[in-house]
């Protein structure tokens, strides 16, 4: 049998996310394929870098958390986003990563088509307890 937790527990783990990787954290959209784990080298190009609200998630409730905020930023390269990191305030800890998507992915978008200049929001994303 697998472990099961309360949601209690499922939601301070949801919870410790953001205390973990801190305030203003920063999103950066990359092309290409997800590396490895967070603490491999980034592959493909920077597409964006948008930084986030300082409180960038909400509170997790019932074993989900969802971004908080305005999520925005102007894209910087051209190319295809494949997936994303999200990491510290300074871009270097990398706290999660993730794959990108019309439809499908962690994180998705409605145009995965980035050109240099081109506006980004990040409408919704949301993290469920069953991804910790």
């Amino acid at each position: 049998m697998a472990l099961q937790y309360a949601v209690a527990v499922n939601n301070a783990k949801l919870d410790a996310i953001e205390t973990t990787v801190g305030a203003s954290a920063k999103c950066m959209l990359y092309s290409g394929a997800v590396p490895a784990n967070c603490a491999a080298a980034a592959t493909g190009t920077l597409l964006a870098n948008l930084v986030l609200p300082a409180d960038w998630l909400a509170g997790a409730a019932s074993g989900s958390k969802a971004k908080a905020g305005a999520w925005t930023g102007t894209g910087a390269a051209a190319g295809t986003i494949g997936y994303f990191r999200i990491t510290d305030t300074v871009g270097t800890a990398v706290g999660m990563q993730g794959t990108c998507g019309i439809g499908t992915g962690d994180m998705q978008f409605d145009n995965t088509n980035l050109t240099v200049g081109q506006a980004i929001t990040i409408s919704t994303f949301t993290i469920n307890a069953a991804n910790t």
